[in-house]
């Protein structure tokens, strides 16, 4: 059996792109799955199963600092309003429970707070977007 690795390369872009932890793709007796997983030591492992035990690819990608995680599964929001002033902004000094973003859900507003202090160097997400529980949202080193 021969996988198209351009298949498992597009399937990796839409999980960074749409900030997915899994996709899967399957097509007559191909199975493909794609997830991405956070470890504890802000190792981020992207691993590719597929049909065949031997035709699967591990990509380790890494990022230092503190990952912030959101606490809820809803839609991130940066601002408390449309054309509100950020909570957040990369390059920004934050304190330890400084809110960093509003995450919605059952339209009911949770102010996500800072896991610690110092300054943004990412933030993961989009305003809008939709989040999971544990999805790395901001990273502060």
């Amino acid at each position: 059996m021969k996988i198209d690795k351009n298949i498992i390369k597009e399937l990796t872009e839409y999980l960074n792109e749409f900030n997915l932890t899994e996709i899967e793709y399957t097509d007559k007796d191909t199975k493909i799955k794609v997830s991405k997983s956070t470890t504890s030591n802000s190792n981020q492992v992207v691993s590719v199963a597929a049909a065949s035990p031997k035709l699967s690819e591990e990509k380790v990608l890494k990022t230092s600092g503190t990952e912030v995680k959101s606490p809820i599964i809803g839609t991130a929001y940066l601002a408390a309003e449309p054309g509100a002033k950020k909570f957040a902004e990369v390059g920004k000094k934050i304190k330890k429970g400084e809110t960093i973003m509003i995450v919605e859900a059952m339209k009911t507003m949770n102010h996500v707070p800072c896991t610690a202090d110092g300054i943004i160097k990412e933030i993961c997400v989009e305003d809008g977007q939709p989040v999971e529980y544990g999805q790395t949202i901001i990273i502060v080193e």
